[in-house]
Order: C-alpha cells, then structure tokens, then sequence
C-alpha cells in the first residue's frame, strides 16, 4: 500500500511539476545565492581593508 502511494505522489509530481520549471527554480535560486555571496565577500574585504589602513581615524 505505502509503494501505491509514493508512485502516486511521484506521478502527481510529474505531471504538475514540468522540468524546464524546476531547472529555472534551481538556477533562480543559485543566481540570488550567488550575488549574496558576492556581496557579502566585497563588504568583508572593503572592512578588513578599512581596518588594515586605518580608515575612520582622524
């Protein structure tokens, strides 16, 4: 009974699920991953530079 109801869901997922449409959310999901990260890695550096140099001293 459990293995009839997995193929149903993963039937039902087949059908209301189109694979162009996962592959977009993935890669969606990778593009804002991505900018974050980068943007997270430009802040840190610009800090450690700021802090390295001095920088807010008068």
């Amino acid at each position: 009974m459990k293995a009839l109801i997995n193929c149903l869901v993963i039937l039902l997922l087949s059908f209301t699920l189109t694979s162009c449409e996962v592959i977009g959310d993935i890669f969606k999901t990778g593009v804002w991953t991505g900018v974050i990260l980068v943007v997270a890695v430009i802040a840190i550096i610009i800090w450690a530079l700021s802090k390295a140099f001095g920088g807010g001293r008068s």
